[in-house]
Order: C-alpha cells, then structure tokens, then sequence
C-alpha cells in the first residue's frame, strides 16, 4: 500500500511551510514515528514524523514552499524492513544525511550550453580576455568548477587594491521564519506611530538582592535567581498602572487586557523567536524564572511550538545578554509597546549630591502613539525604573524572603 503523506497544519491561520531540511533520503526505510523532515512555517520549526513504517519516496526539495495538505512524500508500507536495518537514531542524534553520490555522478541534461570543467563561460572569457588575465589563474565557482562572470570580475584588480585577496560570495535563501518576521518588522515601522522613550536604572538594589539570596533560591527552586524575574515584576506592576500600554488596536477599536501575557525575545537556532508567559501577574518570582528557564531551552532545543509563541500582549527584549548599551526596539505586532533592558555597567552618577560609581542599564519603551500618549509612555517607564530601583518595597511586598519563598 501506499500512503501519501501531507502537510499538517501547524497552528491556525498558517497556510504554507517550508521544507528546511530531510532527515532521510529518497529510498530509505523509514520507521513509524521517525523525525524525517523540518519543516519551517512563519512562526517555528517543527519536526514532520513518518505516519507508517516502509520505504519513503520524497516529492519536494529542501527549500520548497508546500501548502499545508499537500503531499510531500510517499511511503510504501508494504515493503519489508531490509536485513540489518538498525533502528532510527533517537532525536538529538540525527546526523546529517549523506550526498547523494549516485545521483550528483549521475549525467545531467543542461539546456543551456554546456561548458568543460574550469573553463569560463562567454561573458567571463570576454572580460579576461580584455584584461589579459590567464583563466587558468582564476578560481571557478560555477558549476563544475566554470568561471562565472563574478568570478571574472572579482579577479579584476581595482585602482589602489592589490589583486589575489579574496572576493567571493554566497547566497543563500532565507527561512521562512526569518521572511515572516522581516515582513512583520517592516510591517511595525510602516503601520504605527512607534515612538521610543529611554530612561536609566540603578541596578544596584537588585545585585544586593541577589548576592544575598541567589544561591539559597537556586538551592532551594532549583532555578537561578536572574533579572528576568524582576524585570517581569516590574512590567506586570507598570501595565497594571498605564493598562493603555496593554492593549492593541482593532480597526476602529482598541482591546485591553485585564491579564499580562508577556512575550519574551530570545535568539533561537532559526532565528528571533518570542515564548510567551502566560498570565504572568499570577507568577512569583519562583514561577517566573521557572517559566523563562522552560521557554528558552525549548526554544534553543527547536521544540517551541507555534501557540506557545501566539497572544502575548507586551514583549520584553533583553539585548544586553549580548552587550547592547542602547536600542530602538521595534513593536512586535500587534502589540502596542515592547521594552528594550541593555547591558549593565558601571557608571558614575550622582548620589546625595555626590559623584558615586553605580552599576547603570538604559531601558527604552518603543511604543505606539496612536493609542498610548507622551504622558503614559513616561510614566510607564518611570514605573519601570522606581520598581527596579526599590523592589523590596514596590515587587515584594517589604519582604524579600517571602517574595522570594525562601
């Protein structure tokens, strides 16, 4: 029998995915539930398992957009496990599948005119043979080894430069994933009134907070006590006071939200991704770094799913885990407003009139003016800032060790 198998939806609202990579190749016996390809959609990456044991038949390339429901390759599940078949490698050690030698050896029919290997195609020649440069002395990139124009021109020496350094280039297509979300950067810059406010924060309450606890929190919640936490506490207690900053824009209306779905930007292998934390008011400091801690390994792993990256209502973007000292971070639609945290270093500034050293972060809050003004932009940021500044008082409630469940 053959099965045919198609495209699953992987979320709502998704029409087409992409083949990122196979895992097997064209022949291979296959085992019921084996990861056979990735599959790229807008959002995440996932894993395409086969439906039935047998030998598979691929009918798309790596690369290719497919809609969801088509056919993308063919198992015959009447075929019998060859002698010596070991099973399927588990997930986490797939190897990269091996070339396909026999078909790369075998002749290929060209329409276009066919070239010996390492010679240059016309357009090359011409220009070689105008600048008196031997195509024996350039290196083809082409097909076979065939000099390309490229290949020509970058062998031109130019005014001032010295020749024999080297000039190549790649391309190559870009995800599905990060096409999604230029298209949805590009889409924020152009369809809001996106302003950004910046402020700066005295790190040093939470540095004592964490010196003195970190290590009895971990011990105890086997998690670290990081910045995350805080800095959701400070988010949640800010869009509590300035709930215009939670909402969204709805043609003519505008949603808000008595609930801080907050979404967090982390670097994935496919690129930017956004986890959210549901119903993050609801969480202690406990839950929140549990909860972070979960999303990033899931995502880092590419296990994230498509609903755990859907609905959140503010992002938190913390470019300074790379050494940002100050940014403009852009909306994340449909979003109203996304907080940029940086790096964290030593400052002078002043204290009780005098010039002390203090460990400083900018933050800056991108926001959209159409629905959140001056005013509520400001004071969400100074919000922000005083409960940094104070979270004994303003995150737990003058109590450290019991915010803390120590």
């Amino acid at each position: 029998m053959i099965l045919e198998m198609k495209v699953p939806s992987p979320g709502e609202s998704i029409t087409e995915v992409e083949i990122a990579e196979w895992l097997v190749q064209d022949g291979d016996y296959v085992e019921k539930d084996q990861a056979i390809a990735e599959v790229d959609s807008d959002k995440a990456t996932l894993e395409l398992p086969a439906e039935e044991s047998g030998i598979i038949t691929l009918k798309a390339e790596e690369g290719d957009a497919v809609a969801v429901g088509e056919v993308v390759c063919l198992i015959d599940t009447s075929a019998e496990k060859p002698a010596g078949k070991e099973e399927p490698e588990t997930k986490g050690e797939v190897k990269e599948a091996p070339k396909k030698e026999a078909a790369a050896a075998a002749p290929v029919e060209n329409k276009k005119e066919s070239y010996a290997t390492g010679s240059p195609s016309p357009a090359a020649k011409k220009i070689l043979d105008e600048k008196g440069i031997a195509a024996s002395s350039v290196s083809g990139t082409g097909r076979d080894g065939r000099i390309t124009k490229g290949d020509a021109v970058a062998a031109v020496p130019s005014m001032g430069t010295p020749a024999g350094g080297n000039r190549g280039e790649s391309r190559s297509k870009l995800s599905m994933l990060r096409r999604k979300v230029a298209e949805r950067l590009v889409s924020a810059k152009n369809e809001t009134a996106m302003l950004t406010t910046f402020n700066e924060v005295d790190m040093s309450p939470i540095f004592e907070l964490r010196k003195e606890y970190k290590e009895a929190f971990k011990e105890k919640h086997g998690v670290s006590l990081g910045f995350m936490s805080f800095f959701t506490k400070a988010v949640v207690r800010a869009l509590e006071m300035f709930p215009a900053v939670n909402s969204m824009i709805d043609g003519k209306e505008m949603i808000s939200y008595d609930f801080c779905d907050i979404s967090i930007a982390v670097s994935g292998p496919k690129g930017l991704m956004v986890p959210v934390i549901r119903n993050a008011e609801n969480l202690s400091f406990r839950g929140v770094e549990s909860e972070v801690k979960r999303l990033a390994l899931r995502a880092r792993d590419g296990e994230i799913t498509v609903d755990e990256m859907t609905g959140g209502t503010f992002t938190i973007s913390n470019g300074g885990v790379f050494g940002s000292m100050l940014s403009t971070p852009i909306i994340n639609p449909p979003q109203s407003a996304i907080l940029g945290m940086h790096n964290i270093v030593e400052r002078p500034i002043v204290k009780d009139s005098l010039i002390a050293i203090a460990p400083i972060m900018y933050v800056a809050l991108s926001y959209d003016h159409r629905i959140i003004d001056g005013k509520e932009s400001v004071g969400f940021l100074v919000a922000i800032k005083d409960a940094l500044e104070d979270p004994v008082e303003l995150l737990m409630e003058g109590d450290a060790k019991k915010a803390l469940e120590l």
